[in-house]
């Protein structure tokens, strides 16, 4: 009888084992993902385990643009305290984003002086939407809440182990008390 017991347990806890890595989204995390850079060049999410992200899909003729002057001074003063801001440009909403990948990097330099990273032109909404989008609109992948990318310049809260924390609407400036505060590890 022991060992039926015995044996009753330790299948018992291999099946809540399996399944619960199975059903465990909180076990994936934007680490996983590689994407392309505004240059071209590989980037993999990986390289910022320890860093809070900030994600945000951009656009150059976009009534928030003039959100990339406070993207640039929040990553100013925070890049130095394991904080990034991650830019994707994306076309998707009135076709605010034309311009290729060059053009884009361009206006952005020019214009705003960004120097977060940016990653190539991607789609964040839609049947083409890219990986990291699909992952951070998507409960059932990131284990924390469905979303969808509304308008330009919405912007996705990471932790520093790569999970998704919370999103911010478009019409919030990349400076509000929320972002900020989150950075800053206050509640």
């Amino acid at each position: 009888m022991k060992k039926l017991t015995l044996l009753l347990s330790i299948m018992a806890f291999s099946l809540l084992s399996f399944f619960g890595k199975k059903t465990d989204p909180l076990k994936t995390s934007i680490h996983q993902f590689k994407a392309k850079t505004i240059e071209g060049t590989d980037f993999d999410f990986s390289t910022l385990k320890g860093k809070k992200v900030l994600i945000v899909n951009t656009a150059s003729e976009c009534g928030f643009t003039p959100q990339y002057k406070q993207l640039e001074e929040v990553y100013k003063k925070y890049k130095d305290k394991n904080f990034t801001i991650i830019g994707f440009p994306a076309n998707n909403f009135g076709h605010q984003e034309p311009g290729s990948n060059a053009e884009i990097k361009t206006f952005c330099t020019k214009n705003y002086g960004v120097t977060f990273q940016m990653m190539e032109k991607v789609s964040v909404k839609g049947d083409d939407m890219c990986e990291i989008y699909k992952w951070i609109t998507d409960k059932g992948k990131n284990g924390v809440m469905s979303s969808s990318v509304k308008w330009n310049f919405q912007k996705y809260l990471i932790d520093e182990n790569g999970y998704l924390v919370d999103s911010v609407g478009p019409n919030k400036s990349p400076d509000c008390s929320k972002i900020i505060n989150w950075i800053e590890g206050k509640k």
